[in-house]
């Protein structure tokens, strides 16, 4: 009974993501509708998963060499939900197209082995299958830390509002998806096993489901910006050595004093650094580069202003007598959510709202 909820529950997942294009869990924002077809076929690859081992759990007899129709279902779901997995994690990663090949050649020894245990019939290389998932796991969980890493910091430097839009918890579902493979191959049969492997099944379903509703689609507005032609490995060499080719425009700060602070763009929400970039007459990448050198990111500029924006706003409160809310003056500063104005105004300040407010009353 457990066994077949939880392959319905997927199921009924894997429609739900298909066919339904807006959000039951987060309506305010917008679905990736990319990753919802990668989660939506991984779904689809756990429901088939949890027939086919059903079918020869109970029918084995009718389908020959019960050890090759084990390790041939054990190989197959190895193969198939590595690349799957990795795939649902990089297009969470919206930052930059990340090649899924090596992934799938990362499988591939896996199928060797399980082809040498069918063709000695000795599940003696197990124990190989093992190690080598093991390495494999430890390397994808290194990489992929750095890549989310690396994320975090593409964003910081782009957009100023990161609320639905950091994917550390993603890093966690990777982990949480490598756990369950783990168990899956490192355990024994029994039915303590097979009800744990189900809990873990039905809670993971529910963790993805939450993950590719709450990750917000990243608007890409720069593929008409000649500048983002260079490649990365160009634009990290340019930012951190300062190469003499990418001197930036001299007047790029009376830009952003003049239009951004005089003319408060901060106060738009979810302004990005492209539209900031055009709106001032320069392009991203110089402005990138400025932030760069000001050491500080496009994030913490635009949240700097809109806390300086806050205090003004409390002060003037406070000199009139005027009745507010913290929540109400960070929203007229430009923020979209409390949380992510308290965030940035404790690293900024140094101290809560309600302990700088108490204090400054």
């Amino acid at each position: 009974m457990v066994y077949g909820g939880s392959m319905i529950f997927a199921l009924i997942a894997c429609i739900y993501l298909l066919f339904r294009r807006s959000n039951a869990i987060a309506p305010e924002v917008a679905p990736p509708l990319r990753l919802r077809r990668w989660v939506a076929a991984f779904f689809a690859v756990m429901v088939m998963s949890h027939l086919s081992w059903f079918v020869l759990v109970r029918y084995s007899r009718l389908f020959g060499d019960p050890l090759i129709n084990l390790v041939v279902a054990a190989a197959l779901d190895c193969v198939v939900l590595i690349p799957l997995i990795m795939g649902m994690l990089l297009n969470m990663l919206q930052d930059r197209r990340r090649p899924l090949w090596p992934f799938i050649l990362a499988s591939l020894p896996v199928v060797a082995l399980f082809a040498a245990i069918i063709y000695r019939h000795d599940t003696t290389l197990v124990s190989w299958v093992q190690g080598y998932f093991m390495v494999m796991t430890i390397i994808i969980i290194i990489y992929m830390a750095y890549a989310v890493r690396q994320y975090s910091l593409w964003l910081r430097n782009n957009y100023a509002d990161l609320e639905h839009k950091e994917v550390w918890q993603s890093f966690m579902v990777m982990v949480i998806c490598l756990l369950i493979l783990s168990f899956y191959i490192y355990s024994s049969s029994g039915m303590t096993y097979e009800y744990t492997l189900q809990v873990f099944d039905y809670l993971f379903v529910v963790i993805l489901l939450w993950r590719v509703e709450t990750l917000q689609t990243l608007e890409n507005n720069d593929d008409n910006d000649d500048i983002t032609q260079t490649t990365d490995v160009e634009m990290v060499a340019a930012l951190h050595t300062g190469a003499p080719q990418t001197t930036i425009p001299g007047n790029i700060g009376l830009l952003l004093e003049q239009y951004c602070e005089g003319g408060q763009l901060y106060l738009r929400q979810d302004i990005t650094l492209s539209e900031l970039s055009k709106a001032i007459g320069t392009n991203r990448y110089y402005l990138s580069l400025y932030f760069t050198r000001q050491n500080t990111t496009y994030n913490a500029y635009i949240n700097g202003l809109r806390i300086q924006h806050f205090v003004r706003l409390y002060q003037e409160a406070v000199a009139t007598n005027r009745p507010f809310t913290a929540q109400q003056l960070a929203q007229e500063s430009g923020f979209r959510s409390y949380s992510t104005f308290a965030t940035a105004f404790k690293q900024r300040m140094g101290k809560t709202v309600t302990i700088w407010m108490r204090w400054n009353s």
